[in-house]
């Protein structure tokens, strides 16, 4: 059974974001990271109360770093604030597990927030196939803790991370939130299904207004480093071959984390009040809405790294593909529709590829020469 309909527009509540307290759970992810941050940047006395477990899935180093840009945006926005006589923004990271009940607890007593945006979850599709127990603990678990903190602790707006994973063996293009769901092909995507309908649940019982986003292949600077583009990067500046499942065959709706975060925070400040279920939920893609071939990815990724001298000039990314059969897990294609997004908040994904590419190359150089690493050319 689907929750939403795509049919008819969601009535929504306008909620003022100036002046809140708003708890984001993986506050230190890609995406968590880079919406503190914004939110910081662009709300008059705002705090933002940032939970993380820092787990060491990829490289603990990358999460500090993005937390003290989120800190130094704070500081700026200070001195501003000081300049001009004007209202300053605050962040209090608290370091916990969400799936330790407790200090989930101890964190909405101590905060009380109202809006609360849960980001925070084990993420990868093929690492779910080895490590099924950590999915659980943190994508169930951890899930339902917060769910319940929120029920006791009411908030004006609860924001959750689903994922285009969820589609799965899907074949019709592009995914609605009004296509079935029922058929993960893996047990992150069918942690991140359970999500919607826990949530669902708790909206229909408690009258709790909750919006659900389902990502689409999220990248850009300070992304996470077990995503493909990321280790495409690494093995096209080494010099080494890249593995291409599916011998290519594979499209992705590749959204910008810029987009994706404008995207969120334009929901955040939109709570629903009734859809066609009658509850305060509604569910919605954000992506770009245009799938690209992987292979054309690769190729533009390897352009952005000639042009950042990170590879050299003659360097030939075809030449460097090793085309194989399609892993377990995996989808041939992605493909949002975006139509009920753009009609219930004027908002669109509109980074290209190329600009997107640009942008993730010059961090990722950046990045690179700071750590001493270096590059073929």
């Amino acid at each position: 059974m689907e929750t939403t309909s795509t049919t008819t527009a969601t009535v929504k509540h306008h909620l003022d974001l100036a002046g809140r307290t708003v708890l984001v759970t993986g506050a230190a992810g890609f995406i968590g990271a880079a919406l503190c941050r914004r939110l910081v940047e662009q709300f008059d006395d705002i705090t933002v109360v940032g939970v993380d477990n820092f787990n060491d899935y990829y490289d603990v180093s990358l999460k500090e770093s993005r937390v003290l840009d989120i800190e130094c945006a704070v500081d700026a926005r200070r001195c501003l604030a000081v300049e001009d006589n004007d209202a300053d923004a605050r962040f209090e990271l608290r370091r916990g597990n969400i799936a330790d009940r407790d200090f989930v607890n101890a964190v909405f007593d101590e905060t009380r927030p109202s809006i609360v945006v849960n980001l925070a979850a084990q993420a990868g599709v093929r690492n779910s196939i080895d490590q099924p127990e950590r999915y659980v603990e943190s994508n169930i678990v951890g899930f339902f803790n917060v769910l319940e903190a929120v029920r006791n602790h009411p908030v004006d707006h609860f924001v959750f991370a689903s994922s285009s994973s969820v589609y799965g063996k899907n074949r019709v293009v592009p995914f609605s939130t009004e296509h079935c769901t029922d058929q993960p092909v893996s047990l992150y995507a069918a942690t991140k299904k359970s999500n919607e309908l826990l949530a669902y649940s708790y909206s229909e019982l408690y009258d709790i207004p909750t919006t659900g986003l389902r990502f689409f292949t999220v990248y850009g600077p300070a992304g996470r480093p077990d995503m493909a583009y990321f280790s495409f990067a690494d093995k096209l500046t080494r010099g080494e071959k890249i593995q291409v499942f599916n011998y290519g065959d594979c499209e992705r709706d590749f959204t910008y984390i810029d987009d994706v975060v404008e995207g969120i925070v334009r929901v955040l400040a939109a709570a629903p009040v009734i859809t066609i279920s009658r509850s305060p939920f509604a569910i919605y893609n954000i992506g770009k809405g245009h799938p690209d071939k992987l292979v054309k990815f690769i190729i533009l990724l390897a352009d952005e790294l000639k042009r950042a001298g990170a590879v050299a000039p003659c360097f030939d990314a075809s030449a460097h593909l090793e085309f194989l059969d399609a892993q377990p897990g995996d989808v041939p294609v992605t493909f949002a529709d975006t139509v009920p997004f753009e009609r219930d908040f004027s908002y669109c994904p509109s980074t290209s590829l190329k600009d997107g590419l640009e942008a993730f190359v010059q961090w990722y150089v950046a990045a690179c020469e700071q750590q001493g690493r270096g590059h073929a050319t």
